[in-house]
């Protein structure tokens, strides 16, 4: 057992945040207090009933507000007054707008529905955003529903300030899942420092038969990350690694509508005609968005959007990937120095700000399929990948 009280803080941080996150995906309430005392009742969007959302109305010492991404905002066509778009610049950050009693919280989520004039359903309903009363809730909100795996949309109740901290306790007596906000933010990073080794085996692959798979898991159990180790590593000469995110749909069926599959087999079988190296196959799937979401990408891609534009039109960052488990991961394999096959410049660098050398880089695309043009063109266009 670790003793080590931080651990044991990071391991109870981490565990308070997938307790929430399960709590989310049943169409439950989460407690979300900041560090300034401020407080809200949170629901998923995609998963709240009028049940739960009448309940919610009940415990809230104010009215519901939606609170969403303002890129999803802006994909149904709402106008963000200068006064709060001003202090967004650039970034996709959560926008809050009166939710008029009556109206389904998934009214937002809705990517086909129009009126006979061509707008969306929502802009019937939905007035201009307002201000937030406590922006940092209302982030923390937006992040624990992509945790989730969920489109980032919540109803979010106002719980007036609690500067005692005594919200944890009156969320025990409500039988509510309590989480603190800066735990919600720092939930990737610090599930990532708490990774350890779990199992390893020889597994022979085809064009590799010399390789190890280990698997990693953080403290409380949750996502599970895994290095494919091909022959075996020199650590005080630049190893030669991949970073591969998961995908179902291109890595196990064999999609044509991305390069993924492609990438992952030719990966392995330079790493072994190489002699050595490692490839971390990461739980990241559809750029971080999980399988769900990024066939509900794909049906926006259908319809014209390009693989960035249909992220955004759900509300997501074009990619949400971060790459503090891969560094964990080799840091804990001894690996401080890599020759890093890719194409993807961010790659790079998310790796050098963990502390992990980037020696030099490795090229590693191919051609397209007959049906991945757009799809690699737009990685190499917009999202900067060197094709």
């Amino acid at each position: 057992m670790n003793s080590n009280p931080a651990h044991s803080r990071s391991a109870a941080a981490v565990a308070s945040v997938e307790r929430a996150m399960a709590e989310l995906r049943r169409g439950g309430i989460v407690v979300l207090r900041g560090e300034d005392g401020a407080g809200g009742l949170v629901i998923a969007a995609e998963s709240c009933g009028p049940r739960a959302l009448q309940r919610l109305q009940g415990l809230a010492q104010n009215p519901p507000v939606l609170v969403t991404t303002r890129r999803r905002a802006e994909a149904i066509g709402m106008e963000i007054p200068p006064h709060i778009a001003g202090g967004m610049g650039e970034t996709n950050k959560p926008i809050t707008i009166d939710l008029p009693e009556g109206v389904p919280v998934d009214v937002i989520l809705r990517p086909h529905e129009s009126d006979r004039t061509g707008r969306h359903v929502a802009l019937r309903h939905l007035s201009r955003p307002v201000a937030s009363h406590a922006p940092g809730i209302a982030q923390a909100a937006i992040e624990l529903a992509k945790l989730s795996r969920l489109l980032p949309a919540v109803a979010l109740g106002p719980l007036t300030r609690d500067p005692g901290n005594k919200r944890r306790d009156w969320a025990r007596e409500q039988d509510l899942v309590y989480v603190d906000a800066a735990d919600v933010s720092a939930y990737e990073e610090t599930a990532s420092r708490t990774l350890q080794q779990v199992a390893q085996a020889h597994v022979p692959l085809e064009g590799a038969e010399n390789a190890r798979i280990l698997a990693w898991r953080p403290s409380d159990g949750g996502k599970e990350h895994l290095a494919i180790v091909v022959g075996e590593i020199d650590p005080t000469e630049p190893v030669l690694i991949r970073l591969h995110s998961e995908c179902f749909t291109g890595d196990l069926l064999g999609s044509l509508r991305c390069d993924c599959g492609v990438q992952l087999r030719s990966a392995i079988a330079e790493i072994a005609r190489q002699g050595s190296g490692v490839l971390l196959y990461l739980a990241q799937e559809g750029r971080g968005i999980g399988l769900v979401n990024k066939l509900r990408a794909y049906e926006l891609q259908d319809d014209g959007f390009d693989t960035i534009d249909a992220n955004e039109q759900l509300g997501f960052d074009a990619d949400e990937r971060i790459y503090a488990p891969a560094a964990t991961m080799l840091s804990r394999m001894g690996i401080q120095r890599v020759r890093l096959m890719t194409n993807n410049p961010e790659k790079i660098a998310q790796l050098e700000r963990y502390g992990i050398e980037v020696a030099a880089r490795v090229p590693h695309s191919f051609p397209s399929n007959g049906h991945n043009e757009n799809y690699l063109r737009t990685k190499a266009e917009r999202a900067g990948h060197l094709l």
